[in-house]
């Protein structure tokens, strides 16, 4: 039997995201300051929805949603800075729900590696060294709006891309996107952070996008037969707020492809239905998220899509070409939830599927996977293979 690629928190490789800025003010303005010690979490992600302290340098945080019903995904992500140094001890709760995302502590908020801590019930405990020097913990790496930016410009100086806005969010923030685009009429649309704490789907998407944005042979043939549009943070609003999972009205946006109601999925709608009225054709499409364990979730073969082997033999060359990882296809449909890969299927009647990495997976294995998964969609996409039979 194949040995999952899942590794728990406390051993994962250390994360570096060079690009990541904690520095832009947030919303969040929830503190603890208690004369020699300050626990903050304003700065862009930031969360830390109450705190107090209880003094001998301890801290009680408790974590509360933006709203519900909501899923069970508690984000935290707070700083913590001392006048003369000293160990603190921190325990959070969350309201009415249980810890999702295990903690990790950073001196940059750029290089990230696993923080020490016990489950006492619903509670969870950390020991934390403090001083003059702020240290970051977080319940995932922080990869806030600039942090894309940052990404996108980098690609345009390794690729031919271009990089601009679909439209703004409810606050007013840029939807990016970026686009691959030759003579093509056909593309391959790849999506992201729909949910702003599913972390490990960003850390996934970027390998992923820079893998079919490559200079190599493949990558160039790939791009002259498809383009490419990625749209890597739709939800810029609920990342920028720290939220559990909706955008800044509260909804979430995987349950919006059906109505449109808020302007982040409208906006994508709207463009993809613009490149269709000009003739073009959206040819797969990919989702980018995290859960509790790497899974794929994929259309039944018999929807009624075109090609409806695809995608079975994509992930099925994926399978072959990773002995020590095993990839998990989950077919299934979700008639009128709004969710995007059903949008994409009953729309355009294409396959499309949600890629989920677990929110503990190796770091360096989601980069791997990632790119094995690139490569191996572009052959497939490329071959004369025959997908409507298995």
């Amino acid at each position: 039997m194949k040995k999952l690629l899942f590794i728990c928190a406390l051993s994962f490789s250390t994360m570096l995201l060079v690009a990541c800025n904690s520095t832009n003010e947030s919303v969040n303005a929830q503190t603890c300051n208690s004369g020699n010690v300050l626990l903050t979490a304003d700065f862009a992600n930031g969360r830390m929805d109450e705190c107090k302290s209880l003094g001998n340098n301890e801290y009680f945080i408790k974590l509360k949603p933006e709203n519900t019903p909501i899923n069970s995904s508690p984000w935290y992500a707070f700083k913590i800075q001392a006048k003369q140094a000293t160990t603190i001890k921190v325990t959070m709760i969350v309201k009415g729900d249980k810890h999702r995302y295990l903690p990790k502590i950073s001196q940059d908020g750029k290089t990230w590696q696993p923080q020490p801590y016990k489950i006492n019930g619903k509670r969870l405990i950390m020991n934390i060294d403090a001083s003059k020097n702020a240290v970051y913990i977080s319940g995932q790496e922080i990869i806030n709006n600039q942090y894309y930016v940052d990404w996108a410009n980098k690609l345009q100086h390794k690729a031919k891309v271009s990089h601009d806005s679909l439209g703004q969010s409810i606050q007013g923030r840029p939807i990016y996107k970026i686009e691959s685009k030759g003579e093509s009429k056909e593309w391959l649309v790849v999506l992201g952070r729909q949910h702003p704490p599913e972390v490990t789907g960003a850390l996934a998407l970027f390998p992923f996008v820079e893998t079919l944005l490559a200079n190599n042979d493949l990558a160039n043939n790939f791009r002259e037969k498809y383009n490419v549009l990625v749209i890597p943070n739709i939800n810029p609003d609920g990342v920028f707020m720290g939220n559990w999972r909706h955008n800044a009205n509260g909804l979430d946006l995987n349950r919006d492809w059906i109505n449109f109601s808020q302007p982040e999925t409208r906006h994508v709608n709207n463009y993809l239905k613009s490149l269709v009225a000009k003739g073009e054709k959206i040819k797969f499409a990919i989702d980018f998220h995290s859960t509790s364990k790497d899974i794929f979730y994929t259309l039944p073969v018999n929807y009624g899509v075109e090609a409806p082997y695809f995608v079975k033999h994509w992930l099925g060359s994926l399978d072959q070409a990773m002995p020590n990882f095993t990839v998990i296809q989950q077919p299934g449909n979700n008639p009128n939830q709004g969710v995007a890969k059903q949008y994409f299927a009953d729309n355009y009647n294409v396959h499309a599927i949600t890629y989920e990495m677990g929110d503990e997976t190796n770091r360096e294995n989601i980069i791997i996977i990632a790119k094995n998964a690139s490569t191996l969609l572009m052959k497939t996409m490329l071959s004369n293979t025959n997908h409507n039979k298995e």
